[in-house]
C-alpha cells in the first residue's frame, strides 16, 4: 500500500455534507515535478485510473502555469475528456455532461485530482480538495 493512499480516503471523507453524502467518488495524486508519477496505488478502490500521458500533460500544465492545452483539448482524466471551465488560484475546474466534474489543484509538488459524480455538489468537492492541498503546502509538499 502506498503511503499516500490514506489521503484519498481522507479526501473523500472531507467531501461529506451534513447528511453524510460524499461528493467525491474517485481521486488520485500525481507528482507535479516528476512528469506526473502516480503517488497512490492504482488498485485503491477509489483511485481514478489515470494514464501516464494524461498525468504527464496535467503535470506539465501545472508546472508551466499555462493551461492552453486544457482550453484546446479538454482535460483528460481516466480516459474521459472533460470540458475545461476555468483556472483560478492554481485550481482547474472541468466538467463532462452526464459524467460529473473534476477538480485539479496543485500543492508545491503534487496535483490532487478529484471526481465529483453528476448530481453531486462540485463546490463541496472543491473545498475538500482545497483542504488537502492546504495541508500539503503547510508541510512543504
Amino acid at each position: 500500500m502506498s503511503a499516500w493512499d490514506p489521503y484519498l480516503d481522507n479526501l473523500i471523507a472531507r467531501s461529506k455534507d451534513g447528511a453524510g453524502n460524499t461528493h467525491i467518488d474517485k481521486a488520485c495524486i500525481i507528482g507535479m515535478n516528476d512528469g506526473g508519477s502516480l503517488w497512490i496505488t492504482a488498485t485503491h478502490a477509489n483511485a481514478i485510473q489515470i494514464t501516464q500521458p494524461e498525468a504527464k500533460t496535467i503535470a506539465q500544465c501545472f508546472n508551466s502555469k499555462k493551461y492552453d492545452t486544457f482550453t484546446m483539448n479538454g482535460v483528460r482524466v481516466g480516459g474521459l475528456k472533460y470540458q475545461f471551465l476555468r483556472e483560478m488560484d492554481n485550481t482547474v475546474f472541468a466538467k463532462k455532461k452526464e459524467h460529473g466534474a473534476v477538480t485539479l489543484q496543485a500543492s508545491k509538488t503534487a496535483v490532487i485530482i478529484a471526481h465529483c459524480p453528476e448530481g453531486k455538489q462540485q463546490g463541496t468537492a472543491n473545498k475538500a480538495v482545497n483542504d488537502i492541498v492546504e495541508y500539503l503546502v503547510s508541510v512543504g509538499v
